[in-house]
C-alpha cells in the first residue's frame, strides 16, 4: 500500500495517568482494562487504530515504578525496551496530580532515548482553567521535547488533535496489522485481563497486587457457547477467603460481571467458571510469570 503511514507509539507514564483509557478511546473499543489502582497494566498491550491512510499501534505499557519483585522488574524492563524501539513516544501526565519523582524519572528516560515525543496532560475535565494552565506549565518544566496537549481521555476532549499529531510522526510504510484488527492480544490473555479487571474493581489495599488470572481452558460446545475455565491466583489463604467471599458471593459477582464483559468484547455467549487458588510468592516465580505472559 502506497502513501500510508504506520508505526508504534509507546505510552509512558506513572500508574493511573490514564494510558489504558486513552488507548481504548483512540482504538474505539476495549482492548485494555481500566482501574484506578496501580499495576492495572502488567503486560505490553497493543491497541490498533486504522484510518484511511494511517495505522497507529498504541503500545500501552505498565506504569513506571520502582521494581519490588521479579514481576515488577520484568514490567520495567519491558517499558525500557518498548521506549527504545518505538517510532514515537506519548508521555502521559495526570493533570490532576502534581509532578512527582516518577514523572521526572520518565522524562529523563525519554530525553535520553532520542525518540520523537508528544506529551499529553490528561484529566483536564477535572480541572478549572487556572489549574489546567498550571498543569501545562509544570509539563513544560520537565523539558521533554515535542508539543504538549491538554486532553481528557475519559471524555475525548483534545484527543483528535493529539491523534492527528501522532500520525504526523509515523514513518511512511504499509500497515502492520489487518485494518479490522483492534488488538494483537491472544484471546486467553484478553479474557484473563477482563476477569482481573473485575477483581480490581471489587478489592482494595494490597489484594489487587497479589492477584493474577490464568485461563486454563477454552472450548466451544455444540450449543455454540464458549466454555471458559480460569484460575484466580492469590498469595495466601486469607486472600483466597476474601476473593471467594461469604457463601461464594465475591467470586460469583466477579464471574458474572466478567462474563458480561467477555461476551461484549467477543460478541458471543460465554459460560465462565472461576477457581480461586493459592500460590505463595507467585510474583517471584519465573516459570509462572512466563506462563502468564508477563515478560
Amino acid at each position: 500500500m502506497t502513501g500510508t503511514r504506520a508505526g508504534f507509539i509507546a505510552l509512558a507514564g506513572r500508574p493511573n495517568a490514564g494510558k489504558s483509557t486513552l488507548v481504548n478511546r483512540i482504538v474505539g473499543g476495549k482492548v485494555a482494562i481500566v482501574s484506578d489502582k496501580p499495576q492495572t497494566t502488567r503486560r505490553e498491550i497493543r491497541g490498533i487504530a486504522t484510518g484511511d491512510d494511517w495505522q497507529l499501534v498504541m503500545v500501552d505499557l505498565p506504569g513506571v515504578q520502582r521494581p519490588r519483585d521479579a514481576m515488577t522488574e520484568r514490567m520495567q524492563h519491558r517499558v525500557e525496551h518498548a521506549l527504545r524501539d518505538a517510532d514515537a513516544i506519548l508521555f502521559m501526565l495526570n493533570g490532576a496530580q502534581r509532578i512527582g519523582a516518577g514523572d521526572r524519572y520518565i522524562a529523563r528516560a525519554i530525553r535520553s532515548s532520542g525518540v520523537p515525543t508528544i506529551t499529553a496532560v490528561n484529566k483536564v475535565d477535572k480541572l478549572r482553567r487556572a489549574e489546567t494552565a498550571a498543569a501545562l506549565t509544570a509539563a513544560v518544566g520537565l523539558d521533554v521535547p515535542g508539543d504538549i496537549f491538554p486532553i481528557s481521555a475519559k471524555s475525548g476532549d483534545g484527543v483528535d488533535p493529539l491523534v492527528e499529531h501522532l500520525v504526523g510522526l509515523l514513518p511512511e510504510g504499509p500497515w502492520l496489522y489487518p485494518p479490522e484488527d483492534s488488538s494483537d492480544q491472544p484471546e486467553h490473555v484478553q479474557i484473563a485481563e477482563l476477569v482481573r479487571e473485575q477483581v480490581l474493581r471489587r478489592t482494595r489495599e494490597e489484594l489487587p497486587h497479589a492477584v493474577e488470572v490464568e485461563v486454563t481452558s477454552i472450548a466451544e460446545r455444540e450449543t455454540g457457547v464458549l466454555w471458559i475455565e480460569a484460575s484466580i491466583w492469590a498469595e495466601s489463604e486469607s486472600q483466597k477467603g476474601i476473593l471467594i467471599g461469604g457463601g461464594g458471593g465475591m467470586v460469583k459477582a466477579i464471574g458474572t460481571a466478567a462474563r458480561e464483559q467477555i461476551e461484549t468484547v467477543l460478541g458471543r455467549r460465554v459460560h465462565l467458571e472461576l477457581r480461586v487458588r493459592v500460590r505463595r510468592g507467585w510474583r517471584a516465580d519465573d516459570a509462572l510469570l512466563d506462563r502468564l505472559g508477563i515478560e
